[in-house]
């Protein structure tokens, strides 16, 4: 199973956000968008759309409930499926990037060490 099939950016940082350990809904938003330096915004619905989408694929499951102020709180765990598919997706963007990388300096465009070290 691969990310790349179909699933979009903001799939890749939901799964990320959840690798140091389980989160709530709201959590997750605020993850993404700290994650992210603000470029991805998460809606309610798109990402209890993603979630359940996700938990069907058995990349995540939901680990705890708790009610706060009255108001159901879900917590979601990344699943040993799912780090292993966005290792593997993880992966194949950091090539991809390098081979970006690699023609951009051979066409004069890079003038600096891009962020991350990759020369």
């Amino acid at each position: 199973m691969s990310l790349s099939s179909g699933r979009t950016e903001r799939t890749f940082q939901i799964l990320t956000v959840l690798v140091d350990g389980p989160l709530h809904g709201y959590g997750i938003i605020q993850e993404v968008e700290r994650l992210s330096d603000g470029r991805t915004q998460l809606r309610v619905g798109t990402l209890y759309g993603a979630l359940e989408r996700l938990s069907g694929e058995g990349l995540l499951v939901l680990d705890a409930e708790e009610t706060v102020s009255g108001r159901l709180r879900r917590y979601y765990r990344l699943t040993d499926t799912g780090a292993q598919v966005l290792a593997e997706e993880a992966d194949r963007l950091a090539q991809q990037a390098v081979v970006a990388l690699d023609r951009l300096r051979k066409r004069g465009t890079l003038r600096r060490a891009p962020a991350g070290g990759i020369v």
